[in-house]
């Protein structure tokens, strides 16, 4: 096992020195493409490892808060950093309000009802927002999104790495959250086993809830940043939804660490296929691609088992 590893560690490694030297490009472009993928897939994984729920109104939630953030400052003439905070601690209630309302009663059926329930959950939020808003895309132009770098003849943006600095805060926060403190480690508790977490008196349901309202609020918080760089329109959150789904699948359930590396194969595999013009359009199933190749993969190792 540990030769295998070391192998699959090797090959990687030279498969990044072959890309920085053929295509730099590829490497800096599926970097922040993955720091991106990473932020607003953690907080999925947050929920599945603790409240084991897949909530497939994930990518909703973040149009959501892109909106918010897009009327706040427009209203008030701010930067959506300064609107973080608030439209973070509004999307938490909201996220708190739908578990209390929805998630909570369904928390012990079938699984198939849960999906049918957050896949409900996404359409009725994405309805909504196209009656109030219409399917017209809304964004806002800010100097700082535009920041390069030149290096000899390799000119690229810089800007996206903020998403890469972010995925980095998150897993070490939630870290530290969950090892650190004593709600965070109710929650680990309840994430293994409920029913003994319940015998020793943490309160389950209100944990549960504290972890999506957590959840959704880092969720919100990454709308706002979405917004500096992306339109948002009330079908934007809908390929994220799947893109994490499809990185918490990889990483493994309650493996918030494996995200990062899961969204930096994504993002890369994304950005190699862009380099070639022939295959450009072929970018936007790799996350399909992937997760095909991961689940197989599983299959077989336990079948050998």
């Amino acid at each position: 096992m540990a030769n295998k590893r070391n192998a699959t560690t090797i090959v990687a490694i030279l498969a990044v020195v072959v890309l920085l030297l053929w295509r730099p490009t590829v490497i800096i472009y599926g970097l922040q493409a993955a720091g991106l993928y990473a932020t607003i897939a953690i907080p999925m994984g947050l929920i599945l490892g603790i409240v084991h729920i897949v909530n497939l109104a994930h990518g909703e939630f973040m149009m959501l808060a892109a909106y918010a953030t897009y009327m706040l400052c427009q209203s008030l003439g701010i930067d959506p950093y300064l609107a973080m905070i608030p439209v973070a601690i509004v999307t938490s209630a909201f996220g708190f309000l739908v578990y209390k309302l929805t998630i909570r009663q369904a928390l012990k059926a079938p699984e198939l009802n849960q999906l049918i329930l957050t896949f409900g959950l996404g359409i009725a939020i994405t309805q909504t927002m196209n009656l109030f808003f219409t399917s017209q895309t809304r964004k806002m132009s800010f100097g700082y999104v535009s920041a390069s770098i030149d290096i000899g003849e390799l000119s690229f943006g810089v800007y996206n790495f903020v998403f890469v600095g972010f995925a980095i805060l998150m897993v070490i926060g939630l870290r530290l959250y969950l090892t650190k403190t004593t709600a965070g480690k109710a929650a680990l508790a309840v994430g293994q086993n409920p029913k003994g977490a319940a015998i020793v008196g943490i309160d389950v349901d209100k944990t549960y809830g504290s972890v999506f309202a957590i959840a959704t609020a880092l969720v919100g918080m990454m709308g706002a940043v979405f917004i500096t760089r992306s339109a948002v329109f009330p079908t934007v959150g809908s390929p994220f939804t799947m893109k994490s789904f499809c990185l918490v699948a990889m990483a493994g359930i309650g493996n918030i660490p494996g995200i990062l590396g899961a969204s930096v194969l994504l993002g890369i595999s994304e950005n190699f296929l862009k380099a070639f013009r022939s295959l450009r359009g072929w970018s936007d199933i790799v996350f399909f691609v992937l997760i095909i190749t991961v689940i197989l993969g599983r299959s077989i190792k336990g079948k050998k088992a």
